[in-house]
C-alpha cells in the first residue's frame, strides 16, 4: 500500500481548498439546502467528523443546527471555524482522526461525513473503527450521513482521471485536476492533485498534493454500515437528493 499522509495532504490544501468551488459560498449554501431534507426537522446537533474547512458545516450551522467539526488535518479545523466566524455563524472544532473520535457517548443527533473522505481509509478494521466512534457519539436512532463517490462505475472502468474544473478567481483563472493511478488489487488507488495558478507573466505555478483512496462500492460500505450498528442503510442518487455525490443514511440502531 502507498504509504501518502492524509493529514499532509489535507494540511497543505486547507489554504486553496475554496478555490476548487466557482463560488464556494454558493456551494456552501445549496449543499446545506439539499442536505437539510435528509436530516429531518431540526435544528439537531451535528457532528461534521471531516469538516475540513467547513463546506457542509458552515451551510448547516447557518441553517440553524448546532455543529461541531472535527478534521484530521489541524489546518483545515482552524480554518473551518474562522470562516464560520466571518459568515456570522459559530462552528467549534477539534483536529481528531475520525477513527478516534474525542466526543462523550451518545451526544449527536447527526454525524455527517462528506465529500469522499472515508475512502481515505484503507483497511478494514479502519473503517470498522471510524463507523464504530460514529456509532458511539450518536444517540439511539441518530442518523448518519456519508457522501461518497460512485465508486460502483469507477471500480468497473478504473478511469485515470476526473474532468478537469476551471474557476475563476480574481487572480485569474484556476485549474484543478486529479490523475489516479490503481493499484493492482482494482479496489485502491493513488491520487495525485495539481491545482494551476495564473503566475507571474505567461508562467503557472503549479501545486501538487498526493493521497491514497479505497474505492469502496455501495455493497462493501453497506456492510460496514451495518456491521458497525446501524439499521435502514438507505442511498440516495444525485438525481434525487441534489448532491453532487451518492449519498449514504442510516440510524443508530438501539
Amino acid at each position: 500500500m502507498t504509504d501518502f499522509s492524509a493529514r499532509d495532504f489535507y494540511d497543505s490544501l486547507a489554504p486553496d481548498y475554496h478555490r476548487i468551488f466557482a463560488d464556494w459560498d454558493a456551494s456552501m449554501a445549496y449543499q446545506a439546502t439539499v442536505l437539510n431534507p435528509l436530516l429531518g426537522p431540526g435544528p439537531h446537533r451535528v457532528l461534521d467528523c471531516s469538516c475540513g474547512i467547513g463546506t457542509q458545516a458552515i451551510g448547516l450551522a447557518l441553517a440553524g443546527h448546532r455543529v461541531v467539526g472535527s478534521d484530521l488535518s489541524p489546518v483545515a479545523a482552524a480554518r473551518a471555524t474562522a470562516e464560520a466566524s466571518v459568515r456570522g455563524a459559530r462552528l467549534p472544532t477539534a483536529a481528531a482522526d475520525m477513527r478516534r473520535l474525542p466526543f462523550a457517548s451518545s451526544v449527536f443527533d447527526v454525524v455527517v461525513c462528506a465529500d469522499n473522505s472515508v475512502a481515505h481509509l484503507l483497511t478494514a478494521p479502519d473503517v470498522e473503527a471510524a463507523l464504530a466512534g460514529m456509532r458511539r457519539v450518536l444517540r439511539d436512532d441518530g442518523l448518519l450521513v456519508l457522501t461518497v463517490r460512485d465508486y460502483d462505475e469507477m471500480r468497473r472502468t478504473r478511469p485515470g482521471a476526473p474532468p478537469p474544473q476551471v474557476s475563476e478567481t480574481s487572480e485569474g483563472r484556476l485549474i484543478t485536476f486529479q490523475l489516479w493511478h490503481w493499484h493492482a488489487d482494482g479496489e485502491h488507488y493513488d491520487q495525485e492533485h495539481f491545482q494551476l495558478m495564473p503566475g507571474g507573466g505567461d508562467d503557472w505555478t503549479v501545486r501538487v498534493r498526493r493521497a491514497a483512496s479505497w474505492a469502496l462500492t455501495r455493497a462493501q460500505l453497506t456492510e460496514f454500515v451495518t456491521g458497525a450498528g446501524f439499521a435502514g442503510v438507505r442511498w440516495h442518487d444525485p438525481a434525487s437528493s441534489g448532491f453532487y455525490q451518492p449519498v449514504l443514511t442510516a440510524r443508530a440502531a438501539g
